[in-house]
């Protein structure tokens, strides 16, 4: 659920009187310069066109929807409050949280919340020193180089699990001094494994209030692991023959229940990713090759990647 803060925390709403509406005119028509610009456009498209992820979609089009309507109410002089867009990402591994993070980071760009939009992936290695000083240093550099952008740290909840003399504590300090630092100028997104990303919330209460967007991200059913594989065959200029996209939704069925916490769109990566050299070691060995053998992944290249 999209919780955004949009009033003060003592609950009270500004007030403010509505300038009086133009005399004789009809409602007015958007302006040109209020309708999305084609990158705008293009990163939507983008977007929807991932497979899945139909609530993180939803949401992602909510919050950019507010992002629009408080620049219009700016324009009119109406109250705004300035908005918390730190977020957590909850899902296993594989799931489309970092696609998605690129992704907002670009859309906040071009809608003038962030004057850059780039993406700066980290996790603990990063960010945790080895001595008395050096967490610090190495949190405020990886905070240096994200700014005007997205800091995407992954499995951060890695970040509170030692005990009190552990650096992780001081990482986390440092980056919530960082948020504050540049409300206007970074936004911070915390991923991970669902339940302990909520452990991790909840061991740290003022975490909660400074990341008010939280996006769960579904694994994956075999039909939309299926779709994924299409298309990055589609990319490739590969496609399946008769009888290797079945074998390959059988192999999918076994092996997405056994690595629940490693499967999803990286299996199916893994899995293309071998059958296209296995298909290249099949058709290396044979002296004249058609294009339409270059083009196809068969049943065989399907198990031969199983068994290696």
């Amino acid at each position: 659920m999209v919780k955004i803060r949009m009033w003060p925390d003592n609950g009270a709403r500004p007030t403010a009187k509505l300038p009086p509406k133009p005399a004789g005119k009809n409602k007015a028509e958007p302006k040109k310069d209020e309708l999305p610009g084609p990158q705008i456009q293009e990163i939507l498209s983008e977007l929807n066109s991932l497979v899945g992820l139909r609530e993180i979609k939803k949401l992602i089009g909510e919050i950019y929807a507010l992002v629009e309507i408080q620049k219009r109410r700016q324009k009119e002089k109406l109250p705004v409050e300035p908005q918390v867009l730190h977020m957590i990402f909850k899902g296993n591994p594989g799931t489309g949280k970092t696609t998605v993070a690129r992704i907002i980071g670009r859309l906040f760009k071009e809608v003038g919340v962030l004057p850059k939009g780039h993406l700066v992936e980290v996790e603990r290695a990063d960010l945790v020193g080895e001595y008395i000083g050096h967490t610090a240093q190495k949190t405020r550099e990886q905070l240096k180089k994200a700014l005007g952008g997205v800091l995407f740290i992954d499995e951060a909840y890695s970040l509170a699990r030692g005990g009190e003399k552990d650096f992780g504590k001081e990482a986390i300090d440092v980056l919530v001094k960082g948020m504050e630092d540049n409300k206007e100028n970074l936004i911070l997104i915390l991923a991970g494994y669902r339940d302990e990303m909520d452990w991790f919330i909840e061991s740290n209460p003022g975490l909660r209030s400074r990341f008010p967007i939280h996006l769960s991200f579904p694994d994956y059913t075999v039909d939309e692991l299926l779709a994924i594989a299409d298309l990055m065959l589609s990319k490739r200029h590969y496609v399946f023959s008769p009888g290797s996209r079945d074998e390959l939704r059988l192999l999918l069925e076994r092996e997405a229940v056994a690595h629940r916490h490693n499967g999803n769109a990286r299996l199916v990566r893994n899995f293309i990713e071998k059958s296209i050299r296995q298909q290249a070691v099949r058709l290396v060995r044979k002296k004249e090759v058609t294009r339409e053998e270059l083009l196809t992944i068969t049943r065989e290249d399907i198990l031969q990647a199983k068994l290696n």
